[in-house]
């Protein structure tokens, strides 16, 4: 059975930093792109990034262009997300998600997603 999980989150003050990762295992993910989705209180999950199974393509939100960046490591099955200058509204929890397809990725839509961590910015 597929699991991604999640960890990293915590509180962190307005301009801070935090670093996700998401251990992947059950199931094989290779051809997979893996990414980070997040949801808010009362709002709708978003995309917020993704990377392709190479690694070589990387997708971000426009809203976390320039703060955020993400990463893997195939051999350790590991997907990191290095969030800079995080924001109040950015209080949300966040899903490690895996897809075949990108598209589906960008639309919040994964194929996976695991329990998400919280991630709580004050201001």
């Amino acid at each position: 059975q597929a699991q991604l999980v999640a960890s990293g989150g915590g509180l962190v003050q307005a301009g801070g930093s935090l670093r996700l990762s998401c251990a992947a295992s059950g199931r094989t993910f290779s051809g997979y792109a893996m990414g980070w989705l997040r949801q808010a209180p009362g709002k709708e999950r978003e995309f917020v990034a993704s990377i392709s199974w190479s690694g070589g393509n990387t997708y971000y939100a426009d809203s976390v262009k320039g703060r955020f960046t993400i990463s893997r490591d195939n051999a350790k099955n590991t997907v990191y997300l290095q969030m800079n200058s995080l924001k109040p509204e950015e209080t949300a929890i966040y899903y490690c998600a895996a897809s075949l397809s990108s598209g589906r990725m960008r639309n919040a839509d994964p194929d996976y997603w695991g329990q998400g961590t919280q991630v709580t910015v004050s201001s």
